[in-house]
């Protein structure tokens, strides 16, 4: 059984509880995927939110969102120039246009992912 213990505020007794800090890969840097993620948990699904704070579930929920999200960015980007090719040279002639066309892609493929994998 775990002992509770107290400190005393004016006239309560204020229960000490802290969270455990959660280490799951401390080392990864979450991303652009995995803030968004946290951000609508916060704000939306508030209960699923609280329960992953409380069971230590919450940062591995997060690494691993921004992590399938980084890799399904990659594979449909690929697949996306594969269908769709851009040709090098417009780079180089037209930089406007090809900025256009990456970011029409990159935006294509950043709804899929928010509808697949972030549920948003």
């Amino acid at each position: 059984m775990v002992e509770i213990t107290y400190h005393k505020e004016g006239d309560y007794f204020i229960p000490d509880l802290y969270l455990e800090k959660d280490e799951y890969e401390k080392d990864y840097n979450i991303g652009k995927y995995g803030h968004l993620r946290l951000e609508y948990l916060k704000n939306h699904k508030k209960a699923e939110y609280t329960i992953m704070l409380m069971d230590g579930t919450l940062r591995k929920h997060i690494v691993e969102t921004d992590k399938q999200c980084k890799e399904r960015f990659k594979i449909l980007m690929k697949q996306m120039l594969e269908k769709n090719p851009i040709d090098e040279n417009l780079k180089n002639t037209d930089p406007l246009k090809w900025t256009g066309l990456m970011n029409n892609y990159k935006h294509s493929v950043e709804e899929i992912i928010f509808k697949e994998l972030m549920r948003v």
